[in-house]
C-alpha cells in the first residue's frame, strides 16, 4: 500500500461498517464501528470480556511498528454529553507488519484513574489481562494482551477506544500531521491529536524485520512543515528505504529540548520511556539541541548541550544500542535567530563532528545548508519559516543514514 495514500478508503470502510451494524444489529462484535447508527450499539455491554476473533499464539519478538511520545495533558477537545457514546479513533501509520498486535495506552498526564472499557485494532477486540476493560492509574500506562489481527506494513491502522467516565486531562500527542477522529452522538470530528495511544507493537506473520530504529528528536523529527496524511516525515521515508528490514518509530516532539522542560518533558527525562522502553529497539537516531539554542531561555554554553547528548549515548550503550546522532541544522531567518545562538550551534556541531558524542554522525547541517549562506537552509528544503523543512527536506534527511550501518549489528535477544 503506498505510503502517500489518502484516508478515503479508510473513511469509506468505517462508514460501510457502521451501515452494516445498523442493518444487522451486531455492533458489539464490530466494536463501535456503528455506535451512532443504532440504540443497540450505544448500549453495548461495557464490563464483559470479549473473546478475540482468533487465538493469539504466534512466537517471535515484539517490535514497535509505530509509537508517539506522550507530550501533554489537554482539556478534552470534544467532550461528549454522553461519554459512553464517545469513541476516539486514532489513525496511525505502520512501518512493519505482523499477525498479532498489542497496544500501549498512557495516562501519564492524567490526574485521576482512567477507565478504558473498549479498545479495538482495525475492529478486532483488544483485552487487558483477559478482560475488555482496564483502569490506568494517574501517571501510569498499560500494555494490552496480544490480539490476532493482520497488520500490514506501510499502511494506516485504526486503534479505537472508549473512555466513558474520563473528565481529567487527556494524555495527548498534538500536531501529529495525521488525521484522526472522534465520534459521539453529535457526529464525527477530525483532529490531529493522538490521544492516550503511545505504541503499537507487532509480531509474527511474514515480516522480515528483526529490530526497531527509534528516531528521537524535536519538531524536525516530528515532521513540522510536512504534508498532513502524506507520511513524509523523515522517519517515514527512512522506513520506506528499509523495506521492512527494521521497524522505525518516531519519538519526535515539536518544541522539545534536551536540558529544560518545554513542549513535553525534556529529552533527558523522557529517554528511558521513549527510547529504552520501545519494543525491539536496537538503534537510536538522536536529533536534538536546536531548541536549547534558539528558544527562551537560551542555552549559551555549548558544552552543556554536547554533554547532554553524550549522556544519552552512554545510556543507550548501557542497553547495547547503537547511536547515530545529527548535527544542528541552520536557522538564520527564524524569528529567534541571534548571532550568539549561531556561535553556540557551530560549537556544538564542531564537537559532534570531532567524534566522541555519537557512534556515527549524520551531518544534517552540511546536507541542508545553503552553500552561499551556510547559516541558512537551502531554499528548496525550507518550509518557509527558515527552521522547519518541507517534504523534500525531510526526504533529504532520510537519505543520509547508511543502511548497512543501521543494519550492521544483531538485535538484542530480549524482546520487550
Amino acid at each position: 500500500m503506498p505510503r502517500r495514500q489518502g484516508l478515503t478508503l479508510l473513511i469509506a470502510l468505517l462508514a460501510g461498517t457502521a451501515a452494516l451494524a445498523a442493518a444487522v444489529a451486531f455492533a458489539g462484535s464490530l466494536l463501535f464501528t456503528g455506535e451512532r447508527a443504532t440504540a443497540a450499539a450505544s448500549t453495548a455491554p461495557q464490563g464483559a470480556a470479549k473473546a478475540p476473533a482468533a487465538p493469539a499464539h504466534s512466537a517471535g519478538h515484539w517490535l514497535a511498528t509505530w509509537a508517539a511520545a506522550p507530550v501533554t495533558g489537554v482539556a478534552d477537545p470534544a467532550q461528549a454529553r454522553d461519554q459512553s457514546r464517545r469513541i476516539i479513533r486514532n489513525v496511525v501509520h505502520t512501518s512493519v507488519g505482523g499477525s498479532e498486535a498489542r497496544v500501549t495506552l498512557s495516562n501519564l498526564f492524567g490526574t485521576r484513574p482512567l477507565l478504558v472499557d473498549h479498545v479495538t485494532v482495525n475492529t478486532r477486540p483488544v483485552t487487558f489481562g483477559g478482560t475488555a476493560s482496564v483502569t490506568i492509574a494517574a501517571g501510569g500506562q498499560t500494555v494490552s494482551d496480544a490480539v490476532a489481527v493482520p497488520v500490514e506494513a506501510d499502511a494506516d491502522l485504526v486503534v479505537a477506544l472508549r473512555t466513558p467516565t474520563a473528565d481529567g486531562p487527556v494524555t495527548a500527542h498534538p500536531n501529529s500531521h495525521q488525521t484522526s477522529y472522534t465520534e459521539d452522538e453529535r457526529g464525527t470530528w477530525s483532529t490531529t491529536q493522538w490521544r492516550y495511544l503511545t505504541a503499537v507493537d507487532v509480531r509474527g506473520g511474514a515480516t522480515a524485520a528483526t529490530a526497531t530504529v527509534v528516531a528521537f528528536g524535536d519538531s524536525l523529527t516530528a515532521g513540522t512543515g510536512s504534508t498532513t496524511d502524506a507520511n513524509t516525515r523523515w522517519p517515514d521515508v527512512l522506513a520506506d528505504r528499509l523495506h521492512g528490514r527494521y521497524a522505525v518509530v518516531n519519538q519526535g516532539i515539536g518544541g522539545n529540548r534536551l536540558l529544560l522542560d518545554d513542549t513535553g518533558p525534556r529529552a533527558l527525562d523522557r529517554f528511558d520511556r521513549d527510547v529504552l522502553g520501545v519494543s525491539g529497539v536496537k538503534t537510536v537516531v538522536i536529533a536534538l539541541g536546536i531548541n536549547d539554542v534558539q528558544a527562551l531561555p537560551r542555552e549559551t554554553d555549548p558544552a552543556r548541550i554536547t554533554a547532554a547528548l553524550r549522556g544519552l549515548t552512554d545510556r543507550a550503550h548501557a542497553r547495547g544500542l547503537r547511536v547515530l546522532g545529527a548535527t544542528l541544522m541552520p536557522y538564520e531567518g527564524w524569528r529567534n535567530w541571534t548571532a550568539d545562538g549561531e556561535r553556540v550551534r557551530q560549537a556544538v556541531n564542531t564537537e559532534i563532528r570531532a567524534g566522541g558524542v555519537f557512534d556515527e554522525v549524520l551531518d544534517f547541517d552540511a546536507s541542508l545548508r545553503d552553500p552561499a549562506a551556510p547559516g541558512r537552509l537551502r531554499a528548496e528544503y525550507d518550509a518557509g519559516d527558515h527552521l522547519h523543512l518541507n517534504d523534500a527536506g525531510y526526504a533529504r534527511l532520510a537519505a543520509l543514514p547508511d543502511l548497512g550501518t543501521l543494519l550492521a549489528t544483531r538485535p538484542t535477544a530480549d524482546a520487550l
